[in-house]
């Protein structure tokens, strides 16, 4: 189910569901976009497209470890849940990770 899609150069965040993601997970999905592009922006770096398949480290995002630490905290103030209160889950994709939101 495709979303839309768009540089955030010109003023939108970019949303596109990938496969796999249903629909329960395009709120935390849509979260997960807003706050990538704020920290990457705050770098002073362009956004590229963010999927669901997207991976967080590696060549995908400009970003690193500390980068991601940060976006999970950001997300655990913006939703009032802690997916990992439990232990380390694993993900490596915003698709991945928007799962662990959605129960």
């Amino acid at each position: 189910m495709p979303g839309t899609g768009s540089a955030l150069g010109t003023g939108r965040i970019i949303v596109e569901l990938g496969s796999g993601m249903t629909l329960a997970q395009q709120p935390i999905f849509d979260a997960i976009v807003e706050e990538l592009s704020t920290l990457i922006t705050d770098k002073g770096l362009p956004v590229p497209r963010i999927e669901a398949e997207t991976e967080f480290l590696g060549d995908s995002l400009p970003i690193d470890s500390l980068d991601l630490a940060t976006l999970l905290v950001m997300l655990e103030r913006r939703t009032g849940h802690d997916p990992f209160r439990d232990g380390f889950r694993q993900f490596s994709t915003v698709g991945q990770l928007a799962a662990l939101y959605v129960p």
